[in-house]
């Protein structure tokens, strides 16, 4: 069966990496270190997969812009901490090898810094597979389409062969703004009505099914 979609990118935190709760807890954690209300678990996983200083502004909106770098020193502090503890979701290195020896093209669009995407990148011995990779210290954060745009430029590829799966409304809202599919996972920090809400392909519920989809359908 002949590819639909040559380039498949993939979000990484709560869509690839078991993540959001780790970095729930880090900006919490770096809240309290700054004496500040720590945000609530769904305002926290609300702005996961925005860049990190998008993130802390919509997060903890009572941190003055004086007290930015602190926060996010504080921030890695936590999260760096035990990050090489996280795991990936069950089946995902199958997944993509799978998908890699198929013949796809395949990329990774993060709110991540780059330095934090080629550490995970590394310790999960997932970095081999990707043609190209885009962070959000070196793009537009999402929903700004700069990171899909830029990896169809790279790659060759058209929008109509791009699809973006991510556990996220700023993943889907980036691919709706780079005018290509959007494929949801439940699985990460967004709960399934908002999801939905941005009418993607399908809202997937398991990483196995999340396998059996692109199978089927990529």
């Amino acid at each position: 069966m002949a590819k639909r979609f040559e380039l498949i990118v993939f979000d990484w935190d709560g869509t690839l990496m078991d993540s959001a709760a780790a970095i729930v807890r880090a900006m919490q954690a770096a809240s309290v270190d700054l004496g500040l209300a720590p945000p609530s678990d769904a305002r926290a996983r609300h702005v996961i997969g925005l860049g990190l200083s998008d993130a802390l502004h919509h997060a903890v909106p009572d941190l003055p812009a004086e007290a930015y770098p602190r926060m996010v020193e504080r921030y890695r502090h936590h999260y760096l901490s035990s990050d090489h503890e996280l795991t990936l979701f069950d089946g995902t290195v199958e997944l993509i090898a799978d998908l890699h020896d198929r013949g796809h093209l395949l990329a990774v669009a993060t709110g991540k810094s780059r330095k934090g995407l080629d550490r995970a990148l590394g310790f999960s011995g997932l970095g081999r597979y990707f043609h190209a990779t885009r962070c959000a210290d070196e793009c537009f954060s999402k929903p700004h389409p700069a990171m899909l745009h830029e990896l169809m430029d790279e790659l060759g590829v058209m929008a109509d062969t791009c699809l973006m799966i991510g556990d996220t409304t700023h993943d889907l809202l980036m691919a709706k703004n780079a005018g290509v599919a959007g494929l949801a996972v439940s699985f990460g920090a967004h709960p399934v009505e908002q999801l939905e809400a941005e009418a993607p392909l399908a809202c997937i519920h398991t990483p196995a099914e999340l396998r059996a989809w692109l199978e089927a359908n990529g």
